[in-house]
């Protein structure tokens, strides 16, 4: 069978590596243009095409596949599968394989369509999430469902914990399903359109975190931008970073955004509907580290107002 892969992210290039060894017979990678990265804003290669690369595997980089995707046709595909490619696929490229398109989804479908499915099940509380492997069309993740397996949220997971696990179970299931889906061994679902939650990119302005909340949503916010790219709030007009945090009470006795305690035993915040104990912070232009070793280097700061 003759795969097309389509992705840009590291989670896809786990599961389309994954495919590789598998034996499967992959004879092309669409992916997202090259980006700069880091601070110095150096041009470096998406991760399936790195991949794509090392096993020798043509790569295209299409900036709007809605206008250009001709060439397809000359690879002649059996079947393309998706995984967090990065734009919608029209409905002309997914009529070219035979075996038509399937994708690998990052939520227990209807719940969470959308471009950010791992870091939005985080930030709204979710204690189950899952994979879904599903038809594509050309609506947003709308296609029959074929396959799901769930995927535990621990509390204290954040984004990058839950997007490892989520790149070992997406290619578990892949690899579950491909054979029965070949032998045409497999129904496909309807999605409940009733049920259907979207979820949007996340953007420059949700990394500044809201101080208006409550504990457990700030926490949740916190951990759903961590590792990377990491919440933040403004100290003294500077950038300062919090990959980690707790919720510490309900009170409200302070102003809100206040830094209402500094010392060894705890680096507590308030927010209108309560009070958080910051764990593991980052100041601009400083390493990340612990409460305790920012608070010993920084005096003064209780009735410091973050923002």
């Amino acid at each position: 069978m003759r795969i097309l892969f389509m992705g840009t992210p590291a989670i896809a290039s786990y599961i389309l590596e994954g495919l590789i060894k598998e034996g499967y017979n992959v004879i092309g990678v669409i992916a997202q243009k090259d980006k700069p990265v880091g601070r110095k804003k150096v041009i470096e290669m998406v991760p399936t095409k790195k991949v794509a690369f090392n096993y020798g595997i043509p790569v295209f980089q299409v900036e709007k596949i809605r206008l250009d995707y001709e060439f397809v046709k000359e690879l002649k595909p059996d079947l393309i599968v998706t995984c967090a490619y990065g734009q919608i696929v029209p409905q002309g490229l997914l009529d070219i394989p035979r075996y038509g398109a399937i994708n690998v989804h990052g939520s227990l479908l209807p719940e969470l369509r959308g471009a950010s499915p791992i870091q939005s099940a985080i930030i709204e509380g979710k204690k189950i999430t899952g994979i879904t492997i599903m038809e594509m069309i050309d609506r947003m993740d709308a296609g029959q469902m074929f396959l799901k397996k769930e995927v535990l949220i621990e509390d204290s997971d954040n984004y990058t914990s839950l997007y490892n696990k989520m790149m070992k179970v997406g290619l578990e299931a892949l690899l579950e399903f491909l054979p029965n889906y070949q032998n045409g061994k497999v129904s496909g679902q309807e999605q409940d359109e009733s049920q259907a939650t979207y979820c949007s990119k996340i953007t420059k302005e949700d990394e500044h975190l809201s101080l208006h909340c409550n504990p457990v949503s700030f926490v949740n916010w916190v951990r759903g931008l961590s590792d990377a790219p990491g919440g933040y709030l403004l100290l003294d007009d500077q950038v300062f970073k919090i990959f980690q945090a707790e919720s510490y009470s309900t009170s409200c006795n302070h102003q809100v955004g206040e830094i209402i305690s500094a010392d060894k035993n705890g680096l507590l915040l308030q927010l209108e509907q309560g009070v958080v104990k910051l764990l593991i912070v980052q100041l601009q232009g400083k390493a990340k580290m612990s409460y305790r070793d920012f608070v010993n280097g920084r005096k003064n700061l209780c009735g410091t107002i973050l923002r």
